[in-house]
């Protein structure tokens, strides 16, 4: 018991102190660490808001520290919300060893990355920045891959592979911004664009910025959202490329993000903010249609009503006033905006909560999460999806695509996967896509031969898998360079082939699909 109050009353003294500390704030409510003057002879900035980051801040800094671009060549800016645990401390260690750190304190907190990010903006003297949070890392060649592309191309803007952390697993997040090398495309043609548009991963021409006065909007939640939505409308041309950048920290101790602490509602009046702000730009309407498709699909159906709050809260009635807000901003567009809708099952949503059946939409949800194997029908060779939804009434959903297993077998050291396909994007098939499971890091690609009428081969060479790390892969039909559907396996039969002193087993999920396990 003793130990316990001296801790707490030790953790009150650090921080009544912390609070006394006075800087001699500039008339813009800031402090430079050690008075420094930011270089002008760095290739890249990189600007990370901090609040309360004791935990993960020094990985994140080292992260820096040790990229291959050469740290010379970076300048490093931090900006403290005004932490009340051990982060100005270690940000004023940190400064005093590295020239190219500059740590800068805020006199008062403000409550959202925006302020602190647009200080790191306004101080950058590098052609290109780029953002990192103060809670996730970089990969070691991150910097100077992202550099070396846009020195090559002279576009405006380069993203790459983001990784997401968990406790058990890494998974890639926004597949389509990596899932291959694209040099100097236009932004807004590819589809999912405006999806994912957190500050990871990604690097800027600065002028772009400077020029246009972007800057990110003082909100809790979505600023980053609309700022890369202005970096996107004001940038000529960008690339892609499919190497690792950016690690996104999902661990359970990663608490320290302000999006954690942010309702669903708040968050929905954040958007409705972002929406009014596009509303009221002079947009081609190509360009209008993407960023509006991410605003209405993905934040206000999928967001609000697909996720375990909504499942879980008594107040779905808040949940629906709080759309019906979003489907006024609606009423003066040129186009009927759901038929921009990605995900068949959005449309059908959407639809429901226009008409305000409202059991019928929890029917939908709940049906969605929770049928792992989901019936699919094909009629007059399209696939469709058949939902139960509330008083025994049922409504068929139309799928983009769907691939079912025909047969597969071994012949000598070959898998053979005959499957067949159905749907829009049958001429749009590129290639068989292997992840694993649990590791981001480990994928490739196969070519896949598909004929005119819909079937498939897939040949597998099993000495291509000699070298794969054992454990378990999935398997999916890619489509339109990143869109992927799994192969349905309907029987309850594994194939197993040893080879080269390795096992091979190809076996249905629970989810009864195909897929790929090695010892």
């Amino acid at each position: 018991m003793i130990k316990r109050v001296s801790k707490l009353v030790q953790s009150k003294w650090f921080e009544h102190n912390q609070h006394k500390t006075k800087y001699p704030y500039n008339q813009h409510g800031y402090y430079i660490v050690h008075d420094k003057v930011p270089a002008k002879n760095s290739k890249v900035t990189v600007v990370t808001p901090v609040f309360n980051a004791e935990k993960f801040i020094k990985k994140t800094i080292d992260s820096v520290l040790n990229q291959s671009l050469g740290i010379d060549n970076i300048q490093y800016i931090l900006v403290d919300d005004k932490s009340t645990d051990s982060t100005r401390d270690i940000l004023i260690d940190y400064s005093a060893r590295f020239e190219q750190i500059i740590a800068v304190f805020l006199a008062s907190n403000t409550g959202t990355p925006g302020k602190p990010r647009n200080i790191g903006i306004e101080l950058c003297k590098s052609d290109y920045i780029t953002f990192l949070d103060a809670d996730d890392w970089l990969e070691s060649t991150g910097l100077e891959t992202l550099y070396q592309i846009l020195e090559e191309t002279g576009d405006d803007y380069v993203v790459g592979k983001t990784i997401q952390v968990e406790n058990k697993k890494t998974k890639t997040i926004g597949e389509h911004e990596s899932c291959k090398e694209r040099r100097s495309v236009a932004p807004f043609s590819i589809p999912h664009i405006c999806h994912h548009l957190g500050p990871r991963a990604r690097m800027i021409r600065t002028s772009v910025i400077k020029n246009h006065h972007i800057r990110f909007p003082e909100m809790k939640f979505a600023e980053d959202k609309q700022f890369f939505i202005d970096v996107l409308i004001h940038s000529q041309s960008l690339s892609t490329t499919r190497e690792p950048i950016y690690y996104l920290n999902r661990l359970n101790n990663a608490q320290t993000r302000l999006t954690n602490q942010t309702n669903i509602i708040h968050k929905t009046d954040c958007n409705l903010k972002v929406i009014d702000y596009i509303l009221n730009k002079d947009l081609a309407m190509d360009k209008k249609k993407v960023i509006l498709n991410r605003l209405y699909e993905f934040d206000s159906i999928n967001r609000l009503f697909k996720t375990p709050h909504f499942e879980k809260t008594s107040l779905k009635p808040l949940y629906y006033r709080k759309f019906n807000q979003v489907l006024k901003t609606t009423k003066n567009l040129e186009y009927e905006f759901s038929e921009e809708f990605f995900q068949p099952t959005n449309k059908v949503a959407f639809t429901l909560l226009q008409n305000k059946q409202y059991k019928d939409l929890e029917a939908l949800i709940g049906w969605d999460k929770n049928e792992k194997v989901k019936k699919v029908m094909i009629k007059e060779n399209l696939p469709y999806t058949v939902v139960p939804l509330n008083e025994g009434n049922e409504q068929s959903i139309r799928l983009p695509m769907y691939a079912e297993a025909v047969r597969d077998f071994f012949e000598e050291d070959q898998y053979i996967l005959q499957f067949k396909v159905y749907g829009d994007h049958i001429h749009d098939i590129c290639d068989i896509f292997i992840q694993k499971w649990d590791d981001a890091h480990v994928e490739f690609s196969l070519p896949v031969k598909v004929d005119s009428e819909g079937t498939g081969y897939l040949v597998i060479d099993l000495i291509q898998l000699s070298g794969i790390p054992q454990g378990n892969y999935s398997i999916f039909l890619r489509y339109k360079d990143y869109m992927k559907v799994n192969i349905r396996k309907n029987e309850q039969t594994k194939l197993q082939q040893h080879f080269n002193g390795r096992e091979f087993t190809f076996f249905q999920t629970g989810y009864s699909n195909v897929a790929l396990k090695t010892h």
